[in-house]
């Protein structure tokens, strides 16, 4: 019950246990033109570029920003917690030159801050995470598209921890590029980057030069435009190839991990089969009953909890009693995992999430009854059942 990764859910598992294919077997290639229609419902576009990257959801972020990204490019990271830095410092690692603006942590950013930014920076890229863990934050989106097209700027979100759990709309908010993991709402492990790319994503991408050295039989299979641009940085992470490899031609491009695809295409199948709208409330509605229960119990919320993500929430450790001992004592005592956060908030808050498979009220309820009896055992007198009854007020309407 921690930020991620979260227990699968039984049905991606078993998924997951199917017989391998040949990656060129016209079942498997079936699978892939379906895992692509499906996540295409989840992120809620058109895009033909929908795919997935083979890796964590950090490979789905590093192909989009070494894709996107030359040397010397201007790139906007607005930084609210954890993962902005994260996208700095791929970013700086593509050699952009990267401009950062910072928000406290448990806030999140207003349009005219972002607007007034990117007046004066003139980016090519605004890479923005939507949901950020490490503060519980939900970044707002939906005018932000349009603030992107208004300066000619390409507008791309980390959306891992977020999706499937939060509203996330990519053509309806103007997004150009958007990549997830399955480890978060989505119910599934670690291991598959779903990955959405626009119209104008793809032309900047296959502007670059991906033709490895060697294989073209002559300069003349490059434009003169693409000889003379850099060539992507990465081979694994070249999305102009990786696209290929999706595409229509299924040009080879690495052997696809056949169990991840069985699982991230079930992922979506459960979504889609449950309802976009429908995941999200239920998401919402588990997030605040959990919200209701820890507040049940005495404790303090961190952040703006009126820009909490639904799936996630970050409660202030009391003062005086051991964090990690009681984080523990869950573990130990309930085989219950609740997190602690990152840099300013390590150890001063513990982050329990509500996400995918675990966004049930047996998991909720049972979480906060045991975080009840380990907080009575660190000392404090928290009120008898006040965090399972508050929740179930959230339940009962």
């Amino acid at each position: 019950m921690g930020p991620g990764p979260i227990n699968a859910d039984p049905r991606v598992l078993r998924a997951m246990s199917a017989p391998l294919l040949g990656q060129y077997d016209p079942a498997m290639t079936a699978y892939m033109t379906e895992t692509q229609e499906l996540y295409r419902q989840v992120f809620r576009t058109a895009n033909d570029a929908t795919l997935l990257v083979d890796g964590t959801s950090r490979s789905g972020i590093e192909a989009v920003l070494v894709s996107l990204l030359e040397p010397g490019d201007r790139v906007l990271v607005p930084v609210f917690g954890r993962f902005g830095h994260l996208l700095k410092e791929i970013a700086e690692r593509c050699l952009a030159e990267v401009h950062v603006i910072e928000a406290e942590w448990g806030t999140v950013f207003e349009p005219e801050q972002l607007e007034a930014a990117i007046v004066e920076v003139r980016p090519k890229v605004l890479a923005l995470v939507q949901g950020d863990t490490s503060t519980t934050m939900c970044q707002p989106l939906a005018d932000v598209g349009e603030i992107c097209r208004r300066h000619g700027v390409l507008f791309y979100s980390d959306v891992t921890a977020s999706l499937g759990g939060n509203a996330f709309e990519m053509d309806g908010w103007g997004l150009d590029a958007a990549t997830a993991g399955l480890q978060k709402c989505l119910a599934g492990p670690s291991g598959s980057a779903p990955t959405s790319l626009s119209d104008a994503a793809v032309e900047v991408i296959r502007s670059r030069k991906h033709v490895e050295a060697g294989i073209r039989e002559s300069s003349d299979d490059l434009d003169e435009e693409a000889t003379i641009r850099p060539r992507i940085r990465s081979n694994y992470f070249d999305l102009g190839m990786i696209l290929d490899y999706w595409g229509p031609r299924r040009l080879n491009h690495h052997t696809e991990a056949s169990s991840m695809l069985y699982g991230a295409r079930e992922c979506a199948r459960l979504l889609v089969n449950e309802g976009m709208g429908t995941a999200i409330e239920r998401h919402r509605l588990h997030g605040a009953a959990i919200l209701a229960g820890v507040q049940g119990l005495g404790l303090e919320v961190f952040g703006d909890v009126a820009h909490k993500m639904n799936n996630v929430v970050a409660v202030e450790i009391p003062a005086g009693l051991d964090g990690d001992g009681a984080r523990s004592a869950m573990l130990h005592d309930f085989g219950i995992e609740i997190g602690t956060s990152f840099g300013p908030l390590h150890g001063r808050v513990w982050r329990i999430g509500t996400m995918g498979y675990n966004a049930r009220h047996d998991a909720v309820l049972g979480t906060l009854a045991a975080l009840e009896q380990v907080l009575r055992g660190g000392g404090l007198s928290p009120v008898p059942g006040g965090g399972v009854a508050a929740a179930k007020e959230v339940y009962a309407g």
